[in-house]
């Protein structure tokens, strides 16, 4: 028995999410369907998590135990001509048999994108949050300090989240902008249900000047979601890269 691990792209706009859902087409369904005509197996793959409707990503990982004799870069080759365009293999090896690419990960990044001017772009409706109102990048630049570090972040837990603890340690967080893209990259060793998301809405009320950094640290101090920003769209999100 052989343990694999694959690297993928995919553009998740036409998929709900990364896991099975019954009667829903997902990227691990799409996965599955290919590896099965590949090995004649019904393989079940693990992926390094979950990612929901509308997000994209540009290193994901996932493994399966196989006893299929096919060489790694022919799996690579033969998956990619049978999965859809928006969903791409660039790398397979042979893993430890103990490998596993949801637990084995020491940290995770994420990207998310804001298209920050008057007018929207076509080509980029779904890869980017459009939002017209000007951002003060500094201001939420400064506020990122308040979030690094091991801390409780509850408050940026959407409800459904089921989870021992809701302590977590934000390694990097940065806000930069370059044209009109504003992008917001975090680094953490785990990520709460609809964290990044939460936590991108609510440097954005601090960019336009609807919160401060001193609101900031009372949020995450009193770990109430009500109080943090808003849950900015699904299709502003890149799974970045997963660190083993």
């Amino acid at each position: 028995m052989r343990n694999l691990v694959f690297r993928i792209s995919y553009d998740g706009t036409a998929y709900h999410g990364f896991q099975c859902q019954d009667g829903q087409i997902t990227i691990q369904s799409e996965l599955e369907r290919v590896l099965k005509v590949l090995t004649g197996e019904d393989l079940r793959i693990t992926g390094c998590g979950r990612t929901d409707a509308g997000v994209h990503a540009i290193r994901y990982y996932f493994n399966v135990h196989t006893n299929s004799p096919i060489p790694c870069d022919r799996f690579v080759l033969a998956m990619n001509s049978l999965l859809p365009s928006d969903i791409t293999v660039s790398d397979c090896r042979e893993a430890e048999e103990d490998f596993h690419a949801r637990f084995s990960p020491k940290y995770k990044t994420y990207v998310y994108r804001i298209l920050n001017q008057r007018n929207p772009e076509a080509l980029l409706c779904n890869r980017c949050y459009f939002y017209p109102i000007p951002l003060d990048v500094e201001k939420m630049q400064d506020a990122c300090e308040v979030i690094i570090g091991e801390k409780d972040f509850k408050c940026f837990m959407a409800s459904g989240g089921q989870v021992k603890t809701t302590v977590r340690h934000v390694t990097e967080l940065t806000v930069t902008k370059k044209g009109a893209e504003v992008e917001i990259r975090i680094s953490a060793n785990g990520f709460l249900y609809n964290m990044v998301r939460i936590i991108t809405g609510t440097l954005m009320q601090i960019g336009i000047g609807k919160m401060t950094k001193e609101d900031l640290r009372e949020i995450i101090d009193n770990k109430c979601r009500k109080e943090a920003g808003m849950t900015v769209p699904p299709h502003g999100l890149y799974l970045y890269d997963v660190y083993y």
